[in-house]
């Protein structure tokens, strides 16, 4: 039997990092952020979908979506962000499940679901178990700020967004302390993989 563990964490909080360690498994990722980049290339039914929704005006000469500028309009538009979430969310999940079950058909002993915003989708029902990458805030906030040379209170604003690192732990299967190094988080999943009797 497949375990589908679902990995999430918040932003800054090292999920990436985390992410790339299953590869020493070989336990396959399947990255939600990475389908949502590829749902809306040319061609793709969220693509036309979503130049209908917005004009040509965000197209690069390329034809190809400009992100920085699709970005300016939803983000001081709420009704607009939700058009686009309307638009992607359903495609990038349903390609996530294609990809999830394609695995589990093919008897790997795990997947993982790389969904950044699993508590915030309500797609824990898509997992078996849950990961969450953690960091205490102090080190969040000060890794965000020096990840994008963000000021102090743009920071602070984006973490706010998000449920807290925090609450997400409590809900979580198993939690990966990510505030030490990477060998330190990198030792917490093999035992936790361990555990759940996957390596």
């Amino acid at each position: 039997m497949t375990v589908v563990i679902g990995l999430t964490g918040s932003i800054a909080s090292g999920k990436s990092t985390v992410s790339q360690m299953f590869s020493e498994f070989n336990i396959p990722v399947v990255d939600a952020d990475q389908l949502s980049r590829e749902v809306v290339e040319p061609g793709e039914p969220a693509y036309n979908k979503i130049v209908e929704a917005f004009g040509f005006q965000i197209l690069q000469d390329d034809r190809t979506i400009d992100r920085k500028r699709l970005g300016k309009i939803i983000f001081s538009d709420e009704e607009k962000r939700q058009q686009l979430n309307s638009i992607v969310h359903p495609q990038v999940r349903q390609e996530m499940l294609e990809r999830r079950d394609s695995y589990k058909e093919n008897k790997y002993p795990a997947v993982v679901l790389d969904i950044p915003l699993l508590f915030e989708s309500k797609l824990t029902s898509y997992v078996d178990q849950v990961v969450v990458v953690y960091v205490d805030e102090k080190t969040q906030l000060k890794r965000l700020m020096e990840r994008d040379q963000s000021e102090r209170e743009e920071a602070e604003e984006r973490i706010q967004a998000q449920i807290s690192i925090a609450e997400k732990a409590k809900m979580a299967d198993a939690v990966i302390d990510n505030n030490g190094t990477v060998d330190e988080s990198f030792q917490q999943l093999k035992d936790i993989l361990h555990q759940w009797n996957i390596v």
